[in-house]
């Protein structure tokens, strides 16, 4: 027997459900959020974005003061201590208010919050189990919001002590004399870069011959040069084996990818960030029929209804980028083609951030796709180096670039590494939202002295009347 009736319950408390849930509210559903953590926020918030971001910007703050640059600007300091407790300390201030602020959230928009493991016994009713203690509530809809957990390789066991994924990476309690990131994607550099800037001597291990796998490859390039001057090294094209632990580390075995010759290195600890898989453990989704794909993830029409009817899903388990923001944007519309609302998500225009220093940013096609389609293009780059505020804040490695349609102009993709280069690439999201072209940003006004200018120059640069280059 159902104990209390919703319109709509939400499984899952992360970037896509709470958000879900909120604009469901909004629009006049009662609603529902179930979520196994205590904080709201899910992995983005509690072990994943926020977090990381914190101590990406807590770590480069460090390595400025204690490279003697500022010293060059006449800024003297004495000498610089890492305190590492007092730094995690703040990340998880930093996670603790942003968490606490969707309970608010909810409050504000009058979403009832349920803590405990979510199972769907059938379709219009979900199981909520905390520690002994099981409830049953029935709802019009459900919607499936649980994202994603990491994943491993053949041979590696995750512990979170010395093989750890990026929750482990995280919480480390002291600065690992040597660090492996087994994948360089965006989570492995990330978190790399955070260690090696606060002191570990970082080795960046790869399968494929290349670093950010599906982003441009004149831009992995520099990247690649980028990180190696702040101290990384890259083994590519290197298969790992196995690892084990070995006395206080771990021990990786390593192969070349197209087979060979084995060999051992030993680290303090080995950061596994190959990416993520759905996490749909445990809803009870093989019992109702719902749909699956051969590589776990949810199957959804149009309306992100799965093969049941009544149950929905949307983020990391459906198809389509593992991006919180992403899952944000599914979760929208989602509730608002329940609501019988104009629900839409374009996924080519969905940018994808790696939050380094620099910045890298990009959106749309890259060369190589263009080249592979055969679509004829045009493009426009421009230095930073050549940016007057890049310049006067001694951040000017990178580059912008953006790629046209040959005959038309219609703006293709863009790509950017150096400052700010996260925010930067809004720019080029709404203007191709509008199917705009380079001319429309060459032609528009860029306040002076600004990083945005960049994008500007880049755009002129599409038809080589780049001013400052």
């Amino acid at each position: 027997m159902a104990e209390q009736h919703f319109d709509l319950i939400v499984i899952g408390g992360g970037p896509g459900g709470y958000v879900a849930a909120i604009r469901a509210a909004q629009l006049g559903m009662k609603v529902a959020c179930v979520d196994r953590r205590p904080a709201l926020g899910g992995t983005c918030l509690n072990v994943g974005c926020i977090p990381s971001k914190a101590l990406l910007h807590t770590s480069e703050r460090f390595a400025e003061a204690a490279s003697g640059h500022l010293a060059g600007l006449g800024i003297k300091a004495a000498s610089v201590k890492l305190d590492l407790k007092t730094m995690m300390a703040n990340k998880d201030a930093v996670v603790a208010g942003l968490t606490g602020g969707i309970d608010l959230l909810f409050a504000k928009n009058k979403v009832t919050r349920l803590t405990g493991e979510a199972h769907i016994p059938a379709a219009g009713s979900v199981e909520v189990a905390e520690g002994r203690k099981k409830t049953t509530y029935s709802a019009e809809r459900i919607l499936i919001a649980t994202g994603s957990a990491p994943a491993s390789l053949p041979g590696v066991q995750i512990d979170e002590k010395t093989i750890v994924s990026s929750t482990g990476a995280l919480a480390l309690k002291k600065v690992p004399e040597k660090l492996a990131v087994i994948g360089a994607g965006y989570i492995g550099l990330e978190l790399g870069t955070v260690w090696a800037r606060l002191g570990a001597e970082v080795q960046v291990i790869e399968y494929l011959d290349r670093i950010l796998p599906g982003m441009d490859g004149e831009v992995a390039e520099k990247f690649q040069a980028i990180l190696e001057k702040q101290g990384l090294s890259f083994q590519l094209a290197t298969a790992v084996q196995s690892a084990s632990h070995k006395g206080k580390g771990v021990e990786l075995e390593l192969a070349a990818a197209a087979g060979g010759k084995t060999e051992k290195l030993s680290f303090d600890v080995a950061l596994v960030a190959v990416g993520r898989k759905p996490h749909t453990e445990g809803l009870g989704l093989e019992g109702l029929g719902v749909a699956l794909s051969e590589r776990g993830q949810i199957e959804v029409d149009e309306d992100f209804e799965t093969s049941v009817p009544g149950i929905f899903a949307i983020g990391d388990v459906i198809a389509g980028p593992m991006l919180a923001h992403k899952a944000e944007e599914d979760g929208v519309a989602a509730v608002e083609i329940m609501a019988g609302k104009a629900g839409h998500v374009d996924y080519d225009l969905v940018p994808g951030i790696v939050y380094t220093a620099p910045e890298v940013a990009q959106l749309g096609k890259t060369e190589e796709q263009l080249k592979q389609a055969g679509t004829e293009y045009k493009k426009g780059v421009f230095p930073f180096m050549a940016n007057s505020r890049a310049r006067a804040t001694g951040q000017a490695e990178g580059f912008v670039k953006l790629l046209a349609h040959k005959d038309t102009d219609q703006l293709l993709g863009a790509h950017i590494i150096g400052p700010e280069a996260g925010t930067l690439i809004h720019e080029i999201v709404a203007v191709m939202a509008f199917g705009g072209s380079a001319e429309d940003v060459a032609r528009s006004c860029h306040g002076h002295p600004t990083l945005s200018e960049a994008v500007k120059e880049a755009a002129l640069a599409v038809d080589r009347r780049a001013i400052h280059s």
